[in-house]
């Protein structure tokens, strides 16, 4: 697609929006051409004795079915660490331009994220006839994880407090996430077939802003509090609808996933004293709105998916700190993209 260009180079943040609006404008494209012509046949019935059952795969998938979703998968995984590899070991620095790699890369993700639509139309299944559900959801919250871990020295851990043991693996974390996200966002990807329900378009708004973020690597954007914030937050969204959708308590994720905004991602956006009391306080006002009905004894729930991750990442740090003590070399300052 053409992007305008500054000194002959392409401007990153403008590429930044170009990416947002093809994101878009191909949610729109699978719900078109999902509602007119998809026609998957019949769902394999649940399996008995497992709780986390993915409905939308196919009762008789062929041979085909399964090639074509791992070929593809594989196809576009390797082309992503080949550029992610070659961008690191090429030493690039941090600009406001595009290098060679983003733009090849920007290339890939919309190539494959086509070729998956066309996939979909024709054998449907993606990896979940083969893998189980919660590999695609456990790949996605570790994402989040990392994500507080590498922001830690930055924005702190809670209210802009640091944890400094946590630096350690955070620095590796930065070093390697590249290789590590785009497996999970892109498995994630494959995972699922591009239908058209509610749950599954905005999943894929947001594998596509992941995917557009791992395109970024090396340039200002990349690192850009507020675009990563979006990515951030963007979760709030997906899992209220998707929890809605199956009947399931979506307050719990509504002011769980805002109450980890308010507790440690909106310290890293520069944000006054003033303005973050304002936003805590608002925040309360949030939580006595949803809970007035259920009853404020439940208003426990909101603290769930905070204190979760909070003590998740000292485990993934744990768990960072020990194999890079038996694997990695502490030699040269990390690489991070």
């Amino acid at each position: 697609m053409s992007m305008a260009a500054t000194d002959n180079k392409i401007d990153s943040s403008k590429a930044l929006w170009y990416g947002i609006a093809f994101s878009f404008a191909f949610v729109f494209l699978i719900w078109a051409s999902g509602a007119y012509w998809l026609d998957p046949g019949a769902f394999a019935d649940p399996k008995p004795g497992i709780k986390m059952w993915y409905h939308w795969q196919l009762s008789e998938p062929t041979i085909w079915t399964k090639i074509s979703a791992w070929l593809f998968y594989l196809g576009h995984q390797c082309s992503i660490w080949y550029l992610i590899w070659r961008a690191q070991t090429g030493k690039l620095r941090y600009t406001s331009s595009l290098h060679w790699e983003n733009i090849a890369a920007l290339g890939a993700n919309a190539f494959f994220i086509t070729l998956h639509l066309l996939q979909t139309h024709v054998w449907y299944d993606g990896l979940a006839g083969d893998t189980p559900e919660w590999t695609s959801q456990a790949s996605v919250i570790v994402v989040l994880l990392a994500m507080l871990l590498m922001e830690n020295q930055r924005r702190g851990l809670a209210f802009g407090v640091k944890a400094p043991f946590l630096k350690d693996a955070g620095r590796t974390v930065r070093k390697y996430h590249g290789y590590y996200f785009s497996w999970a966002i892109i498995y994630t990807f494959w995972y699922h077939p591009m239908d058209f329900t509610s749950g599954h378009l905005l999943g894929f708004v947001y594998m596509f802003l992941l995917l557009l973020q791992s395109s970024l690597f090396f340039t200002r954007m990349h690192v850009n509090p507020y675009w990563t914030i979006v990515q951030e937050l963007s979760v709030v969204i997906h899992a209220v609808i998707v929890a809605i959708m199956n009947t399931e308590g979506w307050p719990r994720f509504l002011t769980g996933f805002l109450g980890l905004f308010v507790i440690t991602q909106m310290h890293g956006l520069g944000l006054s004293r003033a303005t973050r009391w304002v936003i805590g306080l608002a925040y309360i006002g949030l939580l006595a709105v949803v809970y007035s009905r259920p009853g404020t004894n439940h208003v426990i729930e909101a603290m769930m998916i905070p204190a979760f991750e909070l003590v998740a990442v000292f485990i993934l740090s744990f768990l960072v700190w020990i194999i890079s003590r038996l694997v990695a070399p502490r030699t040269a300052e990390p690489v991070s993209i």
